[in-house]
């Protein structure tokens, strides 16, 4: 064995060729891994990292869209409940018409039968004058044919007067 070849051989024994032998296998072994499975491996990699980033941006996407849907579901509810307050107010609005109506309406059909009342009052006062003018008169042609037929001194005359009186009295 040559002397300068071995270093150190109290130590284990290095030899520089041995070392060298393995110093190359070692950069032939990632010289090989580099080329055969350093390079699928980091395209591995980056494909898995371009898959990660995908679906961030996918999921980022996606929170977009449904915040942006949340703030119109919310919209869109604001919106419903604005429209049925407006249509709670015009069915107010309406009954209070509709209220208002019907008591004109009362009102008006009460004045028709009132009027329609004091016309027939009025109607039935003036026949009941009718008759009793038509009364007085036919009892006045009586007490004139009385008169007449005999000729009445003043106590007759009164006590005549009482007697119609009492005849027009009765027949009331």
């Amino acid at each position: 064995m040559i002397p300068s070849m071995t270093i150190g051989a109290a130590l284990g024994g290095f030899r520089v060729g041995d070392m060298l032998v393995m110093l190359v296998t070692f950069i032939i072994l990632m010289a090989l891994v580099k080329k055969f499975a350093w390079g699928p491996v980091v395209n591995m990699m980056q494909k898995r990292e371009e898959y990660v980033a995908n679906e961030i941006e996918i999921a980022e996407k996606s929170r977009a869209e449904a915040e942006k849907s949340a703030k119109e579901a919310a919209e869109q509810l604001k919106q419903t409940k604005q429209e049925a307050q407006k249509m709670i107010e015009d069915a107010k609005n309406a009954g209070k018409r509709q209220e208002q109506d019907i008591i004109d309406s009362a009102r008006e059909e009460a004045d028709r039968i009132k009027k329609s009342a004091q016309e027939e009052i009025r109607n039935e006062k003036e026949r009941a004058l009718q008759a009793l003018q038509d009364q007085v008169s036919s009892l006045s042609i009586l007490i004139a044919s009385k008169v007449i037929e005999k000729e009445i001194n003043a106590q007759d005359q009164e006590q005549l007067i009482n007697e119609y009186i009492k005849e027009v009295g009765e027949e009331r």
